[in-house]
């Protein structure tokens, strides 16, 4: 079946672009990756000599560039992390396996995916998000109802989902958290990976069937916690490579990146103010010591169930820079750090609270620095 035969495969609009009345450029809360960084791709590609796979928009060189950085060519860094699993990465998606990201909530496993889909595919928006009410017809196709009466099934009928689509057009697609998804409905994946081949049975001859074009694949998302919740068939663990997205090891690493992407947000957010570097300094070593377990100076301490992610610090980050701004016309301060820390707190379990009071109490006063005695003191701020 040829893509133009499909129903609604119209080029969508690139977000951001001119549109409605007037021609007024709509504000775009985050644009896709291909989108944000479209200079970038097209210096790589203007630029890119060396062989690429059938189908990619990039070689695995110019891929990898782009993800991880080249300061010579002023290619910033959007994912840190180990370069060799970068590697691992590009390579699976160049063979015929999926790739699967697995690891904690918040280690940018969605953002690798994008950047990888926007690399290889120069289009990341091909997405799939997985969820206890997620269909095989959110996943594959379904059917303009209106035309499907009047007509019966034909292509013109047809509303390609985003896997229909890949296929169709030899695009990445994103499956994020796919162990969300009910056993049955991951299983639709099988023969799309095995045979490369999507069957359409209510429609005859040629139509009956999409066989994926040159640059299809599949990226798939899952966080270590949700995995059992519906766990994969052994058969489709097989048709895909597993890679572990691991939270970031160093601190200065961590607190730049933290730095860097809550600036970001609160620029676009009309913030003008940058955060204080002491409040994320205070903000990302009590992310790490509560996710660990463990204080810098080696003082084993209570862990807080709660995801305590770099995700989460951006957006804690973030919350304390618009609260101070907007409230009092300056940069977050602890006060507000501690009154942002109690939402992220309390989400999953009702002891959490108490064990950031105990962190707070205990693993603050014998600390250096007066923003880490403005923690301290305003610790009463913790509701209960």
């Amino acid at each position: 079946m040829r893509v133009a035969d499909m129903a609604g495969t119209d080029a969508p609009r690139t977000p951001g672009a001119p549109g409605g009345a007037g021609g007024a450029a709509p504000r775009v809360q985050r644009p896709p990756a291909e989108v944000r960084y479209a200079d970038e791709l097209a210096r790589l590609r203007a630029d890119d000599t060396a062989e690429r796979p059938p189908g990619w928009a990039l070689s695995l060189q110019a891929a990898r560039r782009f993800i991880v950085g080249d300061e010579t060519a002023g290619i910033r860094r959007k994912f840190v992390g180990d370069p060799s699993l970068i590697d691992r990465a590009l390579v699976t998606l160049a063979t015929s396996r999926g790739l699967m990201l697995v690891g904690e909530p918040g280690t940018a496993k969605s953002l690798l995916s994008e950047l990888l889909a926007a690399a290889v595919s120069g289009d990341s928006t091909l997405t799939i998000q997985g969820g206890a009410a997620t269909t095989e017809d959110q996943i594959k196709y379904s059917w303009n109802y209106a035309l499907l009466v009047a007509e019966g099934p034909s292509p013109r009928s047809l509303v390609p989902a985003p896997l229909l689509r890949g296929m169709a057009e030899g695009k990445v697609v994103r499956f994020e958290e796919i162990t969300r998804c009910p056993l049955e409905v991951q299983d639709c994946l099988l023969s799309p990976l095995s045979d490369r081949v999507l069957a359409l049975p209510e429609l005859t001859g040629d139509d009956a069937m999409v066989f994926a074009h040159e640059g299809f694949n599949i990226i798939a998302t899952a966080n270590t916690r949700d995995r059992g919740v519906n766990d994969m068939s052994s058969a489709l663990k097989r048709r895909f490579n597993f890679e572990t997205v691991f939270p970031i090891a160093d601190l200065d690493t961590e607190l730049a990146l933290v730095a860097t992407e809550a600036g970001t947000l609160l620029r676009r957010s009309g913030v003008t103010a940058e955060p204080r570097r002491d409040i994320l300094e205070v903000l990302v070593t009590a992310f790490r010591e509560l996710r660990t377990g463990q204080t810098v100076r080696g003082d084993a301490m209570d862990r807080l169930s709660a995801v305590m992610s770099t995700a989460e610090a951006v957006s804690v980050a973030h919350a304390v820079g618009l609260r101070g701004w907007f409230l009092r016309g300056e940069p977050g301060t602890a006060a507000d750090l501690v009154s942002c820390l109690a939402g992220t707190a309390a989400k999953d379990n009702p002891e959490d609270l108490a064990r950031l009071r105990r962190y707070l109490e205990q693993q603050i006063s014998w600390r250096s620095g007066g923003h880490w005695r403005e923690l301290h003191d305003a610790r009463h701020l913790l509701p209960g």
